[in-house]
């Protein structure tokens, strides 16, 4: 299986990449791991609901490139559905079911998604009712697509 993060913006600590790295590695011994990170746009101080759509259309036409039509697509959204490990694992399943080889994770920017964006989901998901920082959670989203990758290779 492959595995993508479409993500907006870059890491910018060094112990975020180490982390990363330390998860792609493991993963990369069975399936692989494409970070694909898109510019982010920079908020301005006064900003509105138009320059809010303006944002999310800019950031959502990068993501468009790094989503192939073909990927599984899974957003993380606030109001996706909870999931535990065992869901995301079924939800790779499920992937692997419809023949799609690539499953494609995307996070959006401070703004959050498009609505583009949200209509390319094959699944929304939450990890928490609390905000975290998008950095923090690409921490722990490829923590989670190691896990699923190991237990999908055990089971197999």
């Amino acid at each position: 299986m492959k595995y993508k993060i479409a993500c907006v913006g870059k890491i910018k600590e060094d112990y975020f990449t180490k982390l990363i790295d330390g998860y792609r590695k493991e993963i990369n011994k069975r399936d692989s791991l494409e970070i694909c990170e898109v510019p982010d746009e920079r908020i301005p101080q006064k900003n509105g609901d138009r320059v809010n759509s303006i944002i999310l259309n800019a950031e959502a036409a990068r993501l468009k490139n790094v989503i192939a039509p073909e990927d599984y697509v899974i957003v993380l959204c606030i109001n996706g559905k909870k999931m535990s490990t065992a869901d995301l694992t079924e939800q790779v399943r499920k992937a692997e079911e419809r023949d799609q080889r690539t499953v494609t994770f995307v996070i959006g920017g401070s703004l959050g998604l498009a609505n583009d964006i949200m209509k390319l989901a094959d699944y929304k998901m939450s990890v928490s009712d609390m905000t975290f920082p998008h950095q923090l959670m690409r921490v722990a989203l490829t923590e989670q697509i190691m896990i699923v990758s190991e237990y999908l290779h055990k089971s197999s």
